[in-house]
């Protein structure tokens, strides 16, 4: 589930997204937990968790839900499921409950991240401009290595997924969007591109 309220209009890769010096963007502290669940259910359709369970997940994975801030207000926040191998395959077959996901689906500390499932994106004002640093939060090692699934749920939040990079992929998972990082896409092999090369090559040889 995705959303956005706010304007965002520029195109940029996700992962080429600029980093706002204006908004803070770390992980969440339990203390906030209560008022990003309250967020949730106002800004994101269709959200049923409560703050007990999203506390649960924050104390699973420290890192799956991250606050953006401005001026020490908080104006945001953006919540992931890191799934493993099987919870991988789970989103792709649409076998995995995306509201009460089971923890068996989540990578833990010790397994490489398979996939990235954005759970949900609830910001207000400027606090949209906290995405680029979400962005390099998701660059760190533990997750380079994953791909990055979301199904919008608003007309913002498909704005935001076209806007980004995201692309509609075939699976049994209704509406799923799948951002594939730079460094997994095979570079286009241009017919002028090869013939350059050989003729480098043969001016070497």
């Amino acid at each position: 589930m995705c959303m956005e309220r706010g304007s965002f209009a520029a195109r940029h890769d996700f992962d080429a997204l600029p980093l706002s010096p204006d908004v803070e963007v770390r992980c969440a502290q339990s203390s906030e937990i209560a008022v990003l669940a309250q967020m949730a259910h106002r800004l994101v359709p269709g959200v049923r968790i409560g703050a007990a369970e999203l506390a649960r997940y924050v104390a699973f994975d420290p890192q799956s839900i991250l606050t953006f801030t401005r001026k020490g207000d908080l104006v945001g926040g953006m919540a992931f499921l890191f799934l493993n191998d099987r919870g991988h395959d789970a989103l792709l077959l649409d076998e995995i409950c995306l509201t009460a996901p089971e923890t068996h689906y989540l990578a833990s500390a010790k397994e490489d991240v398979a996939a990235i499932y954005i759970w949900a994106i609830a910001a207000t004002g400027r606090g949209i401009a906290g995405l680029g640093k979400a962005a390099a939060h998701l660059r760190q090692l533990r997750f380079r290595g994953a791909d990055c699934y979301a199904q919008p749920s608003t007309v913002a939040g498909r704005d935001i997924m076209k806007a980004t990079g995201f692309a509609p992929v075939p699976s049994f998972q209704p509406d799923l969007w799948c951002y594939e990082r730079p460094w997994h896409r095979q570079p286009l092999r241009m017919p002028g591109a090869i013939i350059q090369a050989r003729s480098f090559a043969d001016a070497r040889y």
